[in-house]
């Protein structure tokens, strides 16, 4: 099988070369020296023919980058990679078996497993990345916004830009009967939850869930409704929503555009936080449990080949392809390169923006879905009160870190990672206050990490 996946690579690179293609051409001639250098363990693959899904957002790049780089393949996978209209569209084929696995909101397999929405049995052994996501508002908006945020000594904003600037800009909004609207993608979305957080963190209240409500609007002083990533910048020129909270090139395709103005990234809202997940379903991965590994181990090595130095630019390249992304590259390489552009030639070094292997990205951890079930509680998704055991139990159904280990020690003996690429975990990250608010998160107390919020619902203490 290498033999064959070395003469493929090796004609996709006389391919390129006669299309003037260097940086390909350069990446696939470094591929074949690791293929020499590695060890190849060989699994008997189940199922080889496989379809992915995926949202044309840049975090999906390591499933663009281990099909475009021959990682499946290595790993005796053929794997077809489809792009999908919405979420929602995502979970249902996966679930249905019409979709092998997908890239997937982290907060989608966990509300299927927690009993929100369309439940099932679905389980994510790859954290696909860190960070990601933007919240943008209008010119309007920020026009009003920006005089209550603070300043340097060359009069640029001082960041992060906390919701605190927002709320005399609702204030008004509600004084003039104008309902506060803003966007983001799904209900189970980290940005739902992200956007919650920067908002109630101010006094701001997002609004609640209940089993009447399900636009999760009770109470509310903003309005947060479903906006498909892709439709962001154009429903906030047509002035639809005020606002959104989405992944990368959407927030930087309104500075683009001159229609909106990012004011703070979720690298701020909560530093390095899980962004997306790859989901298969527990049938999947128990029916073709080589087959499952042999993906977690190219969405590894993936992962690593992303946050190597250098190869960024070639990323952006392979994902501004219109089977992919398929935005303009210059926005796209915008955040995918270290950088993040705020209010039009503010561009800031952010070079932890878009993460996909340092920090064990991929590793994942039990205390990063359990974060995703306290919000889900906290805002009433999750109606009633549950114990700390509850938190735990449902997560370890879900987070699959054994089949992770099992595919890094087999990159391990094969040369692919080194000993300091693998963490030593019992699955949980240690306490940490690198929020906005500065509110202390434990992964091992859910409940008190509930109750500490001022604005949510309480876990009754049992």
């Amino acid at each position: 099988m290498q033999k064959l996946s070395s003469l493929i690579v090796l004609a996709l690179a006389v391919l390129i070369a006669g299309c003037g293609g260097s940086n390909y051409k350069n990446v696939v001639e470094n591929k074949l020296e690791e293929q020499e250098e590695s060890t190849k363990t060989t699994l008997a693959i189940e199922k080889p023919q496989l379809t992915f899904g995926f949202i044309k957002l840049t975090d999906m790049a390591p499933l663009a980058i281990a099909k475009e780089l021959g990682f499946f393949e290595e790993e005796g996978l053929y794997v077809t990679i489809e792009a999908q209209s919405n979420w929602k569209n995502v979970l249902d084929r996966v679930i249905d078996g019409q979709l092998d696995g997908s890239h997937m909101l982290a907060g989608q397999p966990i509300a299927a497993g927690a009993g929100f929405g369309r439940q099932a049995e679905l389980v994510t052994p790859f954290s696909m990345d860190l960070n990601g996501n933007g919240i943008t508002v209008s010119n309007e908006v920020w026009s009003k916004m920006k005089p209550n945020v603070p300043t340097d000594t060359e009069g640029k904003p001082v960041h992060p830009i906390k919701a605190d600037a927002l709320k005399p800009v609702v204030a008004d909004f509600k004084k003039d009967g104008r309902p506060f609207k803003m966007g983001m993608v799904f209900p189970v979305s980290t940005h739902n939850y992200e956007i919650r957080y920067w908002l109630a963190a101010a006094g701001i209240n997002p609004g609640f869930y209940t089993r009447d409500n399900i636009q999760g609007q009770v109470d509310a002083d903003v309005l947060l409704s479903v906006t498909p990533p892709p439709q962001m910048p154009a429903t906030l020129e047509a002035g639809t929503i005020y606002g959104y909270c989405v992944g990368e090139p959407w927030n930087q395709q309104a500075v683009f555009k001159g229609i909106g103005v990012p004011v703070t990234t979720n690298y701020d809202v909560w530093k390095n936080n899980p962004e997306k997940v790859f989901v298969m379903t527990k049938s999947f991965v128990e029916k073709y449990p080589n087959t499952a590994l042999a993906v977690t181990k190219a969405l590894i090595r993936a992962g690593k080949w992303l946050d190597e130095p250098g190869n960024r630019p070639t990323a952006v390249g392979i994902l501004a392809k219109s089977a992919y992304v398929g935005a303009d590259s210059i926005v796209i390489a915008n955040s995918m390169t270290g950088t993040f552009e705020f209010e039009k030639g503010d561009k800031r070094d952010m070079p932890d923006f878009n993460v996909f292997f340092r920090y064990h990205a991929t590793y994942p951890y039990y205390s990063d879905g359990i974060w995703f079930l306290t919000q889900m509680r906290r805002w009433g998704q999750i109606p009633e009160s549950k114990p700390d055991s509850w938190y735990h139990e449902t997560i370890k159904n879900i987070y699959r870190p054994d089949i992770w280990q099992k595919a890094a020690q087999l990159l391990l003996e094969e040369g692919h990672l080194s000993a300091e690429d693998i963490p030593d975990t019992d699955g949980y990250k240690p306490a940490t206050a690198d929020f906005i608010d500065g509110t202390t998160y434990d992964g091992k107390d859910p409940v008190g990490y509930v109750n500490s919020f001022q604005i949510g619902n309480k876990d009754e203490v049992q």
